[in-house]
């Protein structure tokens, strides 16, 4: 044996021993759940959430956490690369179920990270950041509408989806559950062809709407959830027995429209509204999670994160809510697709017995795009300097190591492409609108045309962005204004290691 044959041979075992010590890392994003809906981030809400709040109560919570963006598809993107998604060529709103992939061919995912440092890496959920169909050869997938019944070979592969960043294992559907295709997908294949189209129009229900399109004959609306968490308990409990450490990346599709709780959960969550019941079922789901991993054997040494892509959707029907006293964004203006806090602050929690003390808070600021970071930090391994541009460990604070606040600052971003930074106490909104759903909307100029042109809130006192300071600090306004500018301008906004 030479000695290069040596030295691969050590480097192979080390390897090996840094992956049987390494944990597993569950990450379960949920859709359009509000920073109020969880009980331990509200005392005053009225919904029940016993697992979340179990979780918490058994790790960290984290009080000031915010999705990279107000709507899903971006906020799924900075997830994955650790990159805000306004650097990529989606600039504003979402996807649709026919998208090509946006993330880029060859850019560096939290699951091509981890598998390469000995992870078992799977997907199971709703995926919404695109992935190529098979669709004719010069067929321009810009021309779809959601009316729209492309031509989509469903017999053939799909390209560019979690399979070819990083999934060892990949189950899941194209977007949310209102948006055709129907069709699952499991390691790059359709489990089955369309038979025919569903729908369920806004005017037949409320809650449980979706629009026309083709479904497969294994695909139930009302199965989705239920069908996910099985799968996801199935494989803790077959990765559990394996000697590698597994990432399970597990995206629900709850609580977003369509509201569907079965029967089960029907009047149960403690107020009278189908949102809040399907809040509790999403809830037992990730009960059901933690669950397998207790029962595994495993829970000491597996880093659980329960998170949400964006705020509460209006489609919750927020004031249905409030008359029952539960607000799902809290004290927290706004929600879904603002730019306001309502918009992009979600609950975090995080549990890893192994390292994380019980019971504990962290009021540091965090940002979804802080998950690839923190697992190279995790794995010992370091990111390639175009990997992970807006990434930043948040290792200290979990391990409760942190001297100072891991990030230098953080931005968001609305709907409708709207920026804000926010840096300690204050928030630079760089318009004088919500930038998404709430009023004053972008559109709605007349309500707007008379207000100063950008905001400044002081969210340690202010944390409901009702005054705006831009006229009394003038030196902050230029100070983030400049910080926002370095950022975009040099495409990362942490440093090149």
């Amino acid at each position: 044996m030479n000695h290069r044959t040596v030295l691969a041979c050590i480097a192979l075992a080390a390897t090996t021993l840094a992956s049987a010590s390494n944990p597993n890392i569950i990450y379960i994003l949920c859709d359009d759940l509000g920073y109020g809906d969880v009980g331990i981030c509200n005392p005053d809400g009225k919904i029940s959430t016993p697992y979340m709040d179990r979780l918490g109560h058994e790790g960290m919570v984290f009080t000031d956490a915010h999705s990279g963006s107000a709507v899903c598809t971006p906020t799924r993107y900075g997830v994955l690369t650790g990159r805000y998604c306004w650097r990529s060529r989606l600039k504003r709103s979402v996807l649709k179920g026919y998208s090509k992939h946006l993330i880029e061919e060859g850019r560096t995912t939290v699951a091509s990270l981890l598998k390469d440092q000995g992870y078992h890496t799977a997907f199971i959920g709703k995926w919404h950041m695109g992935w190529d169909w098979s669709l004719p050869k010069g067929f321009d997938v810009r021309s779809i509408s959601y009316e729209t019944n492309p031509p989509v070979d469903y017999s053939k592969p799909v390209k560019n989806g979690p399979k070819e960043n990083g999934f060892i294992y990949s189950y899941g559907h194209c977007g949310s559950l209102d948006m055709p295709p129907y069709v699952y997908v499991e390691n790059g294949m359709p489990t089955a062809i369309p038979e025919k189209d569903t729908v369920v129009t806004r005017e037949e229900s409320k809650n449980g709407w979706w629009r026309k399109g083709p479904t497969s004959p294994d695909f139930d609306h009302w199965d989705v959830l239920p069908n996910f968490t099985r799968r996801a308990v199935k494989y803790v409990e077959e990765q559990a027995k394996t000697d590698a450490p597994f990432f399970l990346y597990l995206p629900l599709p709850s609580p977003h429209t369509p509201v569907l709780p079965t029967k089960e959960f029907v009047g149960k969550s403690g107020i009278d509204s189908i949102y809040a019941d399907f809040t509790l079922m999403t809830d037992n789901c990730i009960g059901q999670v933690m669950k397998a991993v207790e029962k595994a054997g495993v829970s000491d040494n597996t880093l659980i994160i329960v998170t949400s892509d964006n705020g509460c959707s209006p489609q919750a029907d927020f004031e249905e809510l409030l008359t029952q006293g539960h607000n799902p964004s809290h004290i927290y203006r706004g929600s879904k697709a603002d730019i306001f806090e309502g918009g992009h602050r979600v609950p975090f929690i995080v549990r890893w017995p192994a390292k994380v003390k019980a019971g504990s808070v962290c009021a540091d600021t965090t940002c979804l795009t802080d998950l690839m970071a923190t697992c190279a930090e995790i794995a010992g391994t370091k990111l390639p300097t175009n990997a992970g541009e807006d990434s930043t460990s948040m290792l200290p604070n979990l391990l409760g190591t942190a001297k100072k606040p891991v990030r230098e600052a953080t931005v968001h971003h609305s709907i409708d492409g709207t920026f804000a930074i926010r840096q300690g106490k204050w928030k630079f909104i760089a318009a004088p609108h919500s930038g998404g759903w709430s009023s004053p909307r972008q559109k709605e100029k007349e309500l707007w045309k008379d207000l100063p042109n950008v905001q400044l809130y002081n969210l340690e006192v202010d944390p409901g962005e009702t005054t705006n300071l831009q006229d009394q600090h003038p030196e902050v306004v230029e100070r983030l204004k400049v910080l926002i500018k370095k950022y975009k301008s040099e495409g990362r906004s942490t440093p090149a290691l």
